[in-house]
């Protein structure tokens, strides 16, 4: 696990190696155990490597091919490169050391872009042929791992993150008014875009190529999710899904260092960790709790901390916790975004905190992610369609149900007059359904449609999670690693039937996910549905009371919190007329929303916590 940048001059103008160099310091956190930079011609390259496989020197990047021809600069695991290893050994490759970097250096050498089809791991990469003067990027199935790019007329730039590219005389800070657009609509930006203007993100499950001279990138898909069950037993899928889950943890185990594991109260990584601690005596597992002492209503339960020390007990692991109290928040939010820079889903400080616990013990963490969008594990939301009208209406209530932020009636006057004129504000709703065509959303049925949502979930929401995850754990040089996204399980269960996972699929129940009181609170916390061929194969490592619980997210208080213990800090910041955001968005609406929170009338917590990390963007990158 790495950070990876790199320059390439569309003239012939020489790459400078200062500038290549300074580049590749900003991304020191993300691999404290070496540097490299190489540079030639028009094209250069750093890496920060954070040793994990083969901790010598023979996993040193950029790694070079035997015969100088490629060049290459790679961030992430390829969990089955053993199995890829003796492939390329029969095609007469040989190998200095056992790092998976070698592996997908000599893969992309004797198969070319082909060789991203054979890696079931997470990657992105940049390998630079030299003879040919071709950059080839790649990015993993899932977007486990990000990477950025700038594409100007005399420069192309990339990196694993945007802090990067920032170091480049070219690059020029600018806010990107559709992104904007987009994160005020879903608390998330669905299209390649980023906050900030010409920087973007290279899209899950493709590559792209980029000669020198031509300034116009030809990216492509190779893969993508594909809901599409087939006829099976519930004795049959449970078989199999235990022997893929076991078979994708124990893939992951695989480390030159220790490996710890994430241990919430939930069943997904209680399993995981239950698999890992059969292999390594003592194995750490951390966990972050809160303090409940002014909360109300649902975020009474937030708390899970008991439930994972008895776990903890059951797999006789090394445990460890946080406690995290209203001012944690306050205290880290600079930190916290500067670390982000790429502002997507919901409130993560808890994860910068339990990031920064287990990376003061390990290098390598596993966590559950993963399990609810490929299993239905929010029912809720599957369910808010299940009983209107189909194929017209579909698209239309859905998207309404994913503008998280701002209420209808607010929506032409949420951004002030100086910027209005530049807001798409068609945008949203075209990219929301240009997604929703990708995954063929011509919905007749309840399953069709909730297939169609796990679709747009695991390109949009699980995507956001995993950008969050990289990028805060990365802060702490620490390996995040997902059993739950192993090609071979993830496959399965886009074919494993709806019937499976939910089990009141033909009706449903539509609650709003923001009301914390009420018919949400009743049905949230006692709702045994979703994820139900999940839980019935986990009852072999989880006890059956945990498995059959209901579904809890990994969430702090705020709803609570914004009104009470951290109410002065966001009048502070938010109340402020001379607050940065301001420049973009119009004070009194924004105020008024909050106000209503403030005094109890409508839950705004997505809303305040997306106020404050732009406010807190601006300062730090504007």
């Amino acid at each position: 696990m790495c950070g990876i940048t790199g320059i390439l001059n569309h003239n012939d103008e020489p790459v400078s190696e200062e500038l290549c160099q300074k580049m590749t310091r900003v991304l020191a956190h993300r691999g404290p155990d070496g540097e490299g930079v190489w540079n030639s011609g028009a094209y250069g390259t750093g890496h920060r490597r954070l040793a994990v496989l083969d901790l010598s020197e023979a996993g040193h990047q950029p790694m070079v091919s035997r015969d100088g021809q490629l060049v290459l600069s790679y961030n992430g695991e390829i969990y089955n490169h053993r199995e890829i290893r003796e492939e390329l050994k029969t095609e007469g490759y040989r190998f200095q050391g056992r790092s998976d970097t070698e592996v997908v250096l000599n893969a992309l050498h004797c198969w070319g872009k082909e060789a991203i089809l054979k890696f079931n791991g997470m990657f992105a990469f940049a390998a630079w042929f030299v003879q040919e003067q071709r950059l080839l990027l790649g990015r993993d199935r899932y977007g486990i791992k990000p990477l950025y790019y700038f594409d100007h007329p005399e420069v192309f730039l990339f990196g694993s993150e945007i802090k990067a590219i920032q170091q480049h005389p070219a690059y020029r800070f600018k806010v990107s008014a559709d992104a904007l657009t987009e994160y005020f609509s879903f608390q998330n930006i669905f299209s390649d875009l980023t906050l900030f203007e010409g920087v973007k993100l290279l899209p899950a499950g493709h590559f792209m190529e980029v000669r020198k001279g031509n300034s116009t990138p030809e990216k492509q898909k190779y893969w993508d999710f594909n809901f599409n069950p087939l006829s099976m037993s519930q004795t049959e899928a449970e078989t199999e899904l235990h022997r893929l889950f076991e078979q994708a943890v124990e893939r992951q185990l695989v480390s030159d260092v220790e490996v710890g594991a994430y241990l919430s109260g939930g069943m997904d990584s209680g399993g995981i960790t239950c698999v890992a601690s059969r292999k390594f005596n003592n194995l750490k597992s951390f966990t972050a709790g809160f303090d409940l002492s002014s909360a109300s209503g649902l975020e009474l339960n937030f708390d899970e901390r008991e439930r994972s020390e008895y776990l903890s007990n059951l797999y006789k692991t090394e445990h460890y916790e946080v406690v995290l109290k209203a001012g944690d928040m306050e205290r880290v939010m600079p930190e916290l975004i500067s670390h982000l820079e790429d502002l997507r889903v919901g409130q993560s400080y808890p994860n910068y905190y339990v990031s920064r616990l287990a990376g003061r013990f390990v290098k390598v963490c596993l966590s559950g992610a993963g399990g609810d969008e490929l299993f239905a594990g929010y029912p809720w939301r599957y369910y808010h369609n299940t009983v209107n009208g189909y194929s017209n209406g579909f698209a239309d209530q859905y998207f309404k149900y994913w503008q998280r932020l701002v209420p209808d009636q607010f929506r032409d006057s949420f951004f002030n007059g100086r910027i209005r004129p530049l807001i798409d504000y068609d945008r949203p709703a075209r990219v929301f359904k240009d997604l929703l065509d990708e995954g063929h959303s011509d919905v007749a049925d309840p399953k069709a449609y909730i297939n169609s949502s796990l679709y747009f979930e695991s390109k949009t929401f699980l995507h956001g999670l995993l950008l969050v995850e990289d990028k805060l754990s990365m802060a702490h040089g620490l390996e995040t690693r997902l059993p739950f996204l192993d090609n071979d399980l993830v496959d399965f269960a886009m074919k494993v039937p709806v019937e499976l996972k939910l089990r009141d699929w033909k009706n449903g129940n539509r609650i709003n996910e923001n009301d914390l009181t009420g018919k949400a609170f009743q049905f949230k916390s006692t709702t045994t549905d979703g994820k139900i061929l999940l839980r019935q194969m986990l009852q072999r490592y989880v006890p059956e009371d945990y498995c059959n619980g209901r579904k809890q997210g990994f969430s702090a208080p705020d709803a609570s919190w914004f009104k009470g213990e951290s109410v002065d800090y966001i009048r502070r910041l938010l109340f402020d007329k001379n607050a940065r955001l301001y420049e973009y968005i119009d004070a009194d609406v924004a105020q008024k929303l909050m106000t209503d929170h403030l005094e109890g009338k409508e839950n705004r917590r997505l809303l305040i916590w997306s106020l404050l990390s732009f406010e807190w963007w601006l300062r730090i990158f504007g």
